[in-house]
């Protein structure tokens, strides 16, 4: 063999070798650590199945795709069974042990507030997937739901305008709960409008023959239900059973609790909710995207927008990551605020904020029939979460650690 065959294999073994150590090198590479916590036990459970359920999908597909900068993402799902007191122990499991790059979950706005402060004393990237009472300016915190400039701006003008100006409101009582109270009286004294009663409920309470008194007694023209959990959905029914037969209207009902699937008709009848997602949507996207989660889930009763934003926040995971090249918090937020942290999701694109890191949606007005049939009434397109922007929470300069709400405002500097 002559000298220059001779030093071409060699160069051809070199190369060879190197490609196969680079690929053996990527084989070997450590998974993404997902850590998630939603209740899929106890009286938030149908609402967090869902949740789990989008959440799997997606790495099911994001794996498959090739996973996020050539790793798989391995999921690490814990229970809390809907104690606040389990959020914060197994937040610290999966943070401090489990040593996850990421961290999604909690419904309620209790449990985001008890990881919150853990989560703060690291530096891992938090999605809240659920839509809530609004607020939170925490540079560690993504919000994927829709908050009250796109939900109780959209819905309470409407109802006021449609059935007159006067309202009873029924609420968990807890932050999510009485903080969307004082949205709703925020508006209605902008509206000209009253609030004729309100009603804070502990969580687990069923029975609500002295609420449906006190509602008859006040007459109001219509009921803001942001009641929350299984037990307190009993209120549907009993009402219905009364012949109440008011209006009402909500920021959380049909598209995260789907009452109108879980009870029979017409106990939903006349519920109207703003929704940026709902299985209803009869679009191209929002078909393909139903199709593909009931053929791995064929026993889901409804997609909800918790699960549907589970799904969502590993997709924007996703896309941030592999923007920024990097899975550290520090260098995701550098691409958010840039403005142009979006992802095409079944509603159509949707982008972070820069200023809040809470995420723009489309948004829709939707109605219930007496059949529990669910119609659009009005389709207000794109909203941005500008109200903490507003307010003066810019996390691009100032990470303010706090939750704000119309009687609490940022003090000015």
């Amino acid at each position: 063999m002559n000298s220059g065959r001779k030093l071409g294999m060699v160069l051809l073994g070199a190369m060879l070798g190197t490609a196969a150590g680079v690929s053996v090198a990527r084989a070997a590479e450590p998974p993404l650590k997902v850590g998630l916590l939603e209740d899929v036990s106890g009286d938030l459970a149908f609402m967090g199945m869902p949740k789990l359920h989008g959440s799997q999908l997606a790495v099911e597909e994001i794996n498959k795709s090739g996973g996020i900068l050539g790793r798989q993402i391995e999921l690490i799902h814990l229970d809390p069974q809907g104690d606040n007191a389990r959020y914060q122990e197994f937040g610290r499991r999966l943070l401090n042990r489990d040593k996850v790059d990421v961290l999604i979950g909690g419904i309620t706005s209790a449990s985001r507030e008890a990881l919150r402060p853990i989560v703060d004393r690291t530096s891992t990237p938090y999605f809240y997937t659920n839509q809530y009472e609004g607020g939170v300016c925490d540079a560690s915190m993504i919000s994927m739901g829709a908050v009250p400039e796109q939900q109780f701006s959209t819905l309470i003008p409407w109802m006021v305008e449609k059935f007159g100006k006067k309202v009873y409101v029924i609420a968990a009582d807890y932050n999510f709960g009485q903080i969307s109270a004082e949205w709703n009286r925020k508006i209605m004294k902008d509206l000209g409008g009253e609030v004729v009663g309100e009603e804070f409920i502990p969580l687990g309470v069923s029975q609500f023959a002295q609420t449906i008194q006190n509602i008859q007694k006040a007459k109001p023209d219509w009921l803001l239900t942001i009641n929350v959990g299984a037990a307190q959905d009993s209120f549907f029914e009993q009402a219905a059973a009364a012949n109440l037969n008011l209006p009402m209207g909500s920021s959380i009902k049909v598209m995260l609790g789907f009452e109108h699937k879980r009870f029979k008709p017409p106990a939903l009848n006349n519920m109207h909710a703003t929704a940026n997602w709902f299985e209803e949507i009869d679009t191209p996207e929002a078909t393909e995207f139903k199709k593909r989660w009931h053929a791995k889930f064929p026993d889901e009763l409804y997609i909800n927008d918790m699960g549907y934003n589970a799904y969502n926040a590993l997709y924007m995971y996703k896309a941030l990551v592999e923007k920024a090249k990097s899975i550290k918090l520090d260098d995701m937020r550098k691409v958010i605020a840039t403005g142009d942290a979006c992802i095409d999701a079944p509603e159509g694109k949707v982008c972070i904020d820069p200023k809040s890191q809470h995420t723009s949606h489309r948004m829709r007005l939707i109605s219930v029939g007496p059949k529990h049939e669910v119609k659009v009434e009005k389709d207000y397109g794109t909203i941005q979460p500008y109200w903490l922007g507003q307010i003066g929470c810019d996390l691009t300069k100032k990470n303010d650690k706090d939750q704000y709400t119309p009687s609490h405002l940022p003090k000015k500097s």
